[in-house]
Parts: structure tokens; sequence; C-alpha cells
């Protein structure tokens, strides 16, 4: 959708073999294939979190999307040993605390539920 813009404003030397070369690409078939594996793990991605709305509040859905930053920040610290900043440990307490608080919440103002005969 936007390689028209993108050759208008880089040029298209930056897609030549030597442009690639250039920038560390060793194999253009390798960036064309992960582009594409990409693209279609974003899709599938974007499918179920429409799915995933359809069936519980934009609220919940929202928390479930900052739990699943903070996963993604874990598993990064974790699996790229990637460094621990005052900022990112403050961050994802902040996260975490306001899942607990939105939990919490949600549970002291659940409707009761009414039993009929």
């Amino acid at each position: 959708l936007l390689l028209p813009f993108t050759l208008a404003f880089e040029g298209v030397s930056h897609f030549t073999s030597a442009g690639l070369a250039a920038r560390g690409v060793l194999d253009p078939g390798q960036l064309l294939q992960r582009s594409l594996l990409s693209g279609i793990c974003f899709h599938a991605y974007q499918q179920v979190s429409f799915a995933i709305l359809d069936r519980v509040t934009p609220v919940t859905h929202s928390i479930g999307n900052c739990v699943k930053r903070v996963v993604v920040i874990v598993a990064s610290v974790v699996v790229f040993k990637n460094a621990v900043t005052t900022q990112s440990m403050l961050g994802t307490a902040v996260a975490l605390a306001g899942v607990f608080a939105y939990s919490q919440a949600k549970r002291m103002t659940a409707p009761l539920k009414v039993k009929t005969l």
C-alpha cells in the first residue's frame, strides 16, 4: 500500500541488490519471505483481536492488551537479555497495578445474579 510513497521518497536504489547489501541484507529472498511472514502474522493477530473484542467489553480488551505488553516486555528481558531500566520497571509496575485495580473494581461492581423459578 505504501510502496509507491516509499519509492517516491526513498528511491529505488535502496531496493537493488547493492543497496540491500550495503544495509547488511545478504539474501533479498529471505527479506521478502520474512516480510510476508510478518504481514501474515500481523493479520492473524488483528483477526484474533477483533474476535476477542466481539466477546468482551472494550475496557476488558484494553486491559488484556496492557497485560500482553507486559508479557512481551518480560519475555524480551528474559529471552534477549535486554537491560531493565528504572523507567521500564516503573512502567511495568504501573501497568500491573492498573490491571489489578481494574479487576478488583470490576469484581466489586459485578451485578448480583437473581435466580428465577
